[in-house]
């Protein structure tokens, strides 16, 4: 029935013959002339979208097509399922874009909550967040500058920046306020003098940190980079330029903020002298980070946010196609398309035995859809002239149901191809053979080879990737390409950058760090709590069998770049505490100015006792004892602690909820950031505290006494 049509112009066969050779080694099954599944009530078509892979708007518009063209179908009760990688693309970006929208709004309403019952002020709320819009803003122009589009990583990663562009807003609007009858804008002035350079000192931390992620080979790690930096300076300049402007004594009215001043001086009191237990519990957490076996093994579809379901469905579709199997390919490379071609064939030759041994199931080339030059020439040089043909068929049709005579078309067809021009890719470019052999050949460009895919079909076994490569050993330019495994170790190349990347950056934050404190004592104890807090959180993750990855590495850069925020002020409270240290009476506590600069170059420090370097002068001691520590009584101080607390919230809050996230990119950074800068604030006031306010001081008699 197949060659009756065609029986008196190819008596051979050799048309049915090359149909079967263009055959998948496991075809889909077909009822009534179409595919059907093996295992399910439905049919199967393939879809072929012209548009390049990584155009998603033009995916998602063939997606809108398929869908609308079927609408008239799903009226009558049919179902329609899709599947693919475009499918996949499109999907996951809706998804991403649905998640950022509702984490967005979800943490800008929590934020929002917060700050307006610590201000009591709508228009205190409203300048807030003009450094989050404004980092924003400024983020997504500069990696839309620079890299013609936002990945969806990186615009997920914008809503945390509500958490930490807000810490600035907080910082200003409660420490510029004036003292009581100062002029109009001396609490900007005050702020600018005595705060501002500790705020910029933690933004050229955080900077440095995320430098390092700008020059990643990972375009997502360059995107993050990118859009951090310049979101941050933006966010910054905004408070320190605009803040005094608008805003320049502070947020009006109190609302809750004093008293949360008060209860975290009280905490900050206590927390120093849970220092040695601290100390103790992050040298465990050191031990267990060594002991414990590496937690660095996340691989490339821990980013993946297509969900077992999509993936399903995907298996079961390419399962009724009989599609090969992707995760195992033999390449071909060479310089041009006769010689790419010859190599299929001759792979093919080698690959034929283990088919046969069961090794393999089968394989898909381009040399049986578009044999080489060479192969092309030997077959038209292998055909007759027309006399020689007519006295072969005169034999072989004696005494047949055919007459020679009934076969002169075939004798026409055949001189017509010995004169045929050989056939090449343009060639077939306008025949439904075009998509399958696209799909299989690569074109080269440049110094970039051409390149034939020999897809394969599994055996029984699976796929032997030894006994392929042994079978194609000697080939030359034949690779055997594992997927899978080809992606785990780029992803782990990648990993491996970002860690030392990161390293880096550690190691600029802390030369920033000692130019500009000039002091090994205070650059130590401002590192104590950040360096802590991240082997704490990386020691919780590691005890809990989490596989960490880029993401997770991100979020503990983040706990640096966001804590040496918290390091820095509660250094600065420390040093000025002891700058304006007074002659207290017995039972009484010393009330501390707040009028000195962190970041001024003072020749003098303290260790951990509360002793200065200039404590070695003449002084008479007066020894103030008290039945507990007692918190600050200093309004400027505790304004500072209520902004040090109320920032931390906005961050816990705004990563915490990206902790909870079904993409897995959002959730690394969310899990390993929210803990992480809560340990730091923490961390921050145990070590970097004066364990000795409210028990014992010492200090000097005043100029008078003698």
């Amino acid at each position: 029935t197949l060659i009756k049509s065609v029986i008196l112009r190819d008596q051979t066969g050799e048309t049915v013959r090359m149909a079967e050779a263009m055959l998948p080694a496991h075809a889909p099954r077909v009822d009534g002339g179409i595919w059907v599944s093996r295992s399910a009530p439905r049919a199967v078509l393939v879809a072929t979208v012209r548009a390049d892979g990584a155009d998603l708007d033009a995916q998602q518009h063939a997606i809108e097509l398929v869908q609308a063209s079927f609408a008239p179908f799903a009226a009558q009760g049919l179902t329609l399922e899709l599947s693919g990688a475009g499918t996949f693309a499109v999907s996951s970006r809706a998804r991403i874009r649905s998640e950022v929208d509702r984490l967005a709004l979800a943490g800008g309403a929590a934020v929002a909550t917060l700050l307006l019952l610590a201000f009591g002020s709508l228009r205190a709320l409203a300048t807030a967040l003009l450094p989050v819009a404004s980092g924003v803003l400024a983020g997504v122009a500069a990696v839309s500058l620079g890299f013609g589009q936002v990945h969806g990583i990186t615009l997920g990663f914008g809503t945390t920046l509500i958490g930490e562009a807000v810490d600035y807003a907080i910082y200003y609007l409660i420490q510029a306020r004036p003292v009581a009858g100062a002029s109009t804008g001396s609490g900007a002035r005050r702020w600018v003098r005595v705060s501002w350079p500790t705020v910029r000192l933690g933004l050229a931390t955080s900077l440095c940190g995320f430098a390092a992620l700008v020059f990643s080979g990972f375009s997502g790690l360059a995107q993050l980079g990118v859009f951090s930096v310049s979101g941050l300076i933006a966010a910054a300049l905004t408070t320190r330029y605009l803040f005094p402007v608008i805003a320049p004594d502070g947020a009006p009215g109190l609302g809750l903020r004093r008293h949360i001043g008060g209860v975290v001086a009280a905490a900050t009191a206590w927390l120093p002298r849970l220092r040695w237990p601290l100390a103790a519990l992050s040298l465990a957490a050191l031990v267990a980070v060594a002991w414990l076996p590496s937690p660095w093994r996340g691989d490339l579809a821990s980013l993946s946010p297509v969900s077992a379901d999509a993936l399903a469905v995907d298996a079961q579709l390419r399962a009724d196609l009989g599609a090969g199997d992707a995760g195992t390919l033999v390449v071909l490379s060479a310089s041009d398309e006769a010689s790419v071609l010859a190599l299929a064939e001759a792979g093919g030759a080698r690959l034929d035995p283990l088919v046969q041994a069961g090794v393999i199931g089968g394989y898909a080339s381009p040399a049986r859809l578009l044999p080489s030059p060479a192969t092309q020439r030997a077959r038209r040089a292998a055909l007759p002239d027309a006399p020689t043909l007519r006295a072969h068929l005169a034999e072989a049709t004696a005494d047949g149901p055919l007459s020679a005579q009934r076969l002169g078309g075939f004798i026409d067809d055949v001189q017509a191809a010995r004169h045929q021009p050989l056939l090449d890719r343009a060639a077939l470019r306008a025949t439904p053979l075009a998509s399958a052999l696209d799909a299989l050949l690569v074109p080269g460009q440049g110094d970039r080879p051409w390149r034939a895919l020999l897809s394969l079909q599994p055996g029984n076994n699976g796929i032997d990737a030894a006994k392929l490569r042994a079978a194609l050993a000697g080939l030359p330019g034949a690779q055997v390409v594992q997927i899978k495994p080809e992606l785990d170790a780029l992803y782990a190349r990648y990993l491996h950058e970002a860690r030392l990347q990161a390293g880096f950056g550690a190691l600029a934050v802390m030369l920033l760090l000692a130019l500009q404190l000039r002091s090994g004592r205070r650059l130590l104890r401002i590192a104590q709590p950040l360096a802590a807090a991240v082997v704490i959180v990386l020691a919780g993750l590691t005890a809990g069998g989490v596989a960490l990855g880029i993401l997770h590495l991100v979020g503990l850069l983040l706990i640096v770049a966001i804590g040496s925020n918290y390091a820095l002020f509660f250094d600065q409270l420390r040093i000025e505490r002891e700058a304006a240290a007074t002659t207290v009476g017995p039972g009484s506590t010393a009330r501390i100015s707040n009028s000195s600069n962190s970041n001024s170059n003072s020749n003098s420090s303290s260790d951990d006792n509360g002793r200065s370097d200039s404590d070695d002068a003449p002084a008479t001691m007066v020894l103030t004892r008290t039945a507990a520590p007692v918190a600050s009584e200093n309004p400027a101080e505790i304004d500072t602690l209520a902004s040090l607390l109320l920032a931390n919230l906005t961050i816990v809050i705004s990563f915490g909820l990206l902790a909870f996230s079904s993409i897995p990119v959002l959730a690394a950074i969310g899990e390993v950031v929210a803990p992480g800068t809560l340990l730091t604030l923490l961390l921050s006031a145990a070590f970097i505290g004066d364990a000795t306010h409210g028990k014992i001081r010492r200090s000097k008699p005043p100029a008078t006494a003698h």
